[in-house]
């Protein structure tokens, strides 16, 4: 933890917590992760620096309040992205449809469990507004997975007292083995993709000759 950071976090505290990761939750980039912040606010409440109810509560907050504007946005301003939709892409409006239907249904569960995953936890709440997933469906999912994510890292925290830089350097190799995966998924979803619009392309180019 940068000693600049540390003194910005003593000084302000819950206020300092809050801005870090409710910004981080909004997609700006932080000088240091959501992860180290919240263990070393756990921490801060094991030396009773911190109110643990109060910081637990806080992080929460920050989590659920940052990615639900993030949501919004997205959701509000999904149906323009799509009535400008370029013609390259490769899916129907009738498709994303009938696909928001049916995550709206069963969507919860897949909701939970991508803001759980370093790195696509953003994109979850940006992909969950653009499929204008239904806000309440979208809302609980997202105060379990805050619970979950943000106040189980303050839990670690506080748990693992003076311990919690050795944590953070252990989930820092977990999350740059996620980062390399998701890399390579991503390689080939874009693949995948470029082959479809290719063989779509020639097979109306086919059928006009």
């Amino acid at each position: 933890m940068p000693v600049t950071l540390t003194q910005y976090i003593l000084q302000y505290g819950y206020l300092a917590v809050f801005l870090l990761i409710f910004l981080q939750e909004l997609g700006v980039p932080n000088p240091i992760s959501n992860e180290l912040v919240l263990l070393f606010s756990g921490y801060l409440a094991s030396i009773h620096t911190f109110s643990f109810t109060f910081i637990f509560l806080t992080a929460v907050s920050a989590d659920f309040i940052g990615t639900s504007i993030l949501f919004f946005v997205f959701y509000y301003f999904g149906e323009y992205l799509l009535n400008h939709k370029p013609k390259w892409i490769p899916i129907s409006r009738e498709r994303i449809e009938s696909l928001t239907h049916r995550i709206s249904q069963k969507g919860m569960l897949s909701i939970y469990i991508g803001r759980l995953i370093p790195y696509l936890r953003g994109y979850t709440s940006v992909a969950a507004g653009l499929l204008r997933i239904r806000p309440k469906v979208f809302i609980s999912a997202v105060i379990i997975s805050a619970i979950t994510w943000s106040g189980g890292y303050v839990l670690a925290g506080w748990i693992l007292g003076p311990y919690w830089q050795k944590a953070s350097d252990a989930i820092g190799g977990v999350r740059m083995v996620l980062f390399t995966l998701g890399i390579i998924i991503l390689f080939f979803v874009i693949k995948s993709l470029v082959k479809y619009v290719i063989r779509r392309q020639k097979s109306k180019i086919s059928v006009k000759n």
